[in-house]
């Protein structure tokens, strides 16, 4: 085998922006509030996962507004349980992102995810995309005591796709990604085709993706063959 390519999910496959943004605001509404976030001009909080997005929400109030204490705690599982009964309904593969894994598989690499996410949900939202056979191995938020940036979900992540991290690398979107590789000694593609966009060369990864058809060239380049 070739080589073993890790993947982010949000933001890096799939754009689940408009999902999260509306579990977050589905909580709003519940307490009288209306939809605090933008699904367009936030999408970047949506990222930063179901707890930034509760916040940046909850900052937006009048000062004069009265929150429960404790609104963020109590919010948070509701969130995610408004997010799985609608997991699928905005979120979308990038452009691109099938075809790059199929050229992948026929290049003999093998095929990871390592997310942040919760992994029930991580499991559904890729069976909902028609792409979890595509993964050898999913590692979520709660798969292992720890989670990214420390290396230890992404290192389960390659071994579970029967890789060796000599011969890895990681596709990210996110600070945490660019920390996770430095931290297991890989390289990491950041894409560009994201919220932050070209912003995230800051972070001084190896590639930065613009487009999912770059990425078997880059695996080649990387991995061999």
């Amino acid at each position: 085998m070739a080589g073993t390519v890790v993947f982010d999910l949000d933001g890096t496959l799939a754009d689940t922006s408009g999902d999260l943004i509306a579990a977050a605001n589905a909580c709003f509404h519940a307490r009288g509030l209306g939809p605090l976030l933008d699904p367009d001009l936030d999408a970047l909080i949506a990222f930063h996962g179901g707890r930034a997005m509760l916040r940046a929400g909850y900052a937006r109030l009048p000062a004069d507004a009265l929150m429960p204490p404790g609104a963020e705690e109590e919010d948070y599982p509701r969130l995610l349980n408004y997010y799985g009964e609608s997991i699928a309904v905005h979120t979308r593969l990038y452009p691109g992102a099938e075809a790059a894994l199929d050229r992948l598989a026929e290049a003999g690499h093998s095929l990871a995810v390592c997310t942040n996410k919760p992994s029930a949900l991580a499991e559904v939202l890729l069976r909902e995309l028609g792409v979890r056979d595509r993964f050898a191995a999913m590692i979520g938020a709660d798969t292992l005591p720890v989670r990214k940036p420390d290396p230890r979900p992404y290192r389960a992540a390659v071994e579970g796709a029967g890789g060796r991290m000599a011969e890895s690398f990681l596709v990210g979107d996110t600070e945490t990604d660019r920390k996770t590789a430095s931290a297991a000694g890989v390289r990491v593609a950041l894409v560009a085709f994201g919220p932050e966009g070209e912003g995230l060369a800051r972070l001084a990864p190896e590639a930065m993706l613009r487009h999912f058809d770059e990425l078997p060239a880059l695996a080649a380049d990387w991995l061999g063959k």
